[in-house]
């Protein structure tokens, strides 16, 4: 799933080579199963068959969105901002105040709707592959 929504997403943002470092990270780092192990997570799953998963979002640690992924065919059906919600409860709940996270140019346009700001831009090397993400921060009343 988290290749799929690379892959049929990302394409117009990002140069092939990013696309390809960004669609191979979750199979060739072991962090990434181990915050999904760790983390609180949600999914999103095919109305016709609940074991499709069609997107999900995890908060790890506690405080920061750490993952939030749709495939192509289900983007813009507001999964991921039910997601969104739902894991905002989850840290309300337990007394969370504010959220953090670092965003991709194809989830800051939908986190700055939802009430998220910019703190900074940073530039990293991930995966091999330069890319530009926005650290942000979100309050919750």
């Amino acid at each position: 799933m988290y290749r799929d929504a690379v892959l049929s997403q990302t394409p117009a943002l990002y140069s092939p080579a990013q696309v390809a470092a960004w669609a191979g990270h979750a199979e060739r780092d072991p962090g990434v199963r181990e915050a999904l192990r760790r983390g609180h997570g949600l999914v999103s799953c095919a109305g016709h068959d609940p074991a499709v998963v069609e997107a999900f979002a995890l908060l790890e640690p506690a405080d920061r969105l750490s993952l939030l992924y749709c495939r192509g065919r289900s983007c813009r059906q507001g999964r991921s901002r039910q997601l969104l919600e739902e894991l905002e409860q989850h840290a309300r709940r337990r007394g969370i105040r504010r959220l953090r996270t670092e965003a991709s140019q194809l989830s800051r346009p939908l986190l700055e709707r939802l009430g998220w700001q910019v703190e900074r831009e940073e530039q990293l090397i991930f995966a091999g592959a330069a890319f530009v993400r926005w650290r942000m921060i979100r309050s919750l009343p």
